[in-house]
């Protein structure tokens, strides 16, 4: 498919998300309306609630708008024995729903603890239970015909260049380059999609104002109070080499999807048709049909 076919989009852009107190939920169908008036064939599953939890379910709904599932995100502690058959079995659980509702993708992140916790560095035994971890994950995924990819994430026990590079180097897991949490973490998304494209399994596009990184670095700041202070802005306005990253790994042979993923909160009054969370997305996909595009056919 080309480029433009294969942007999809996330609910945490329209402001979707688990986090409690995190701001008001629009109602689904408005948000699956809004996805397939901007041309967006396919989502990402989104916080609990925003879709169905039954298969049968997720699919009606989805195909009342003519769209698909892609998969979802979902966080793990695995870098603890103790939590591993826990672990193993929520992972059997989401791969088995995202599996029978037509899904292709499970997008794992590591995280300290379920309450996402400030993360501390590993010592060498937790490192070597993680990557171990991994590979267990990704052969429950296979077996459900999924493909894992793993989310390096802000808050999580893969944060930093550090964090990254040493799991590149020690298992062939997948990876969803997320162009914003890599940069965050101080990963250049250019050169890891340079280096390790053959790794690249699933995008997720962000772009992020770098002036606002280092609060949410040294934990002054938390990532929604980031959000709120537009850590986030649309595709094109930030200051990351997006345009770049999507040449770098068409030019490698991707061929999965660029999911806009840009976190958003409404913390206000609830936003009346048209206006709100979908004009920042709709902003993003300008950019990437009228900038990124053009320069995708000139280099073909």
């Amino acid at each position: 498919m080309a480029f433009v076919d294969r942007i999809a989009s996330a609910p945490i852009s329209w402001g979707i998300c688990e986090v409690p107190g995190w701001g008001q939920r629009l109602p689904t169908e408005r948000v699956l309306t809004e996805m397939t008036d901007l041309g967006i064939s396919a989502t990402e599953y989104g916080a609990p609630g925003f879709l169905p939890t039954e298969p049968t379910a997720i699919r009606g709904v989805l195909d009342g708008h003519g769209m698909s599932l892609i998969g979802g995100f979902t966080p793990l502690v695995l870098h603890d024995p103790a939590r591993r058959q826990g672990e193993l079995a929520r992972v059997r659980e989401v791969a088995e729903l995202f599996s029978r509702s037509g899904a292709s993708t499970f997008v794992s992140c590591p995280v300290m603890d379920d309450d996402w916790s400030v993360p501390r560095p590993l010592d060498r035994e937790e490192r070597g239970h993680l990557v171990r971890m991994l590979a267990e994950v990704d052969t429950l995924c296979e077996d459900h015909g999924l493909r894992q990819v793993l989310h390096p994430h802000l808050q999580t026990v893969v944060e930093t260049a550090s964090d990254v590079q040493r799991v590149l180097e020690d298992c062939d897991v997948k990876w969803c380059l997320d162009t914003g949490h890599l940069a965050i973490g101080g990963t250049d998304p250019v050169e890891f999609a340079r280096q390790a494209a053959d790794r690249v399994g699933h995008v997720h596009l962000k772009d992020v104002r770098m002036d606002l990184v280092p609060r949410m670095l040294d934990r002054s700041a938390s990532i929604m109070e980031g959000v709120q202070a537009g850590l986030f802005p649309p595709l094109g306005q930030g200051d990351l080499a997006l345009a770049d990253v999507v040449l770098t790994l068409e030019r490698a042979g991707y061929e999965g999807w660029y999911v806009i993923e840009q976190d958003t909160a409404i913390t206000g009054e609830m936003p009346t048709l048209g206006e709100g969370p979908v004009t920042g997305v709709e902003t993003s996909m300008r950019y990437l049909h009228d900038v990124v595009a053009p320069m995708l056919e000139q280099d073909a």
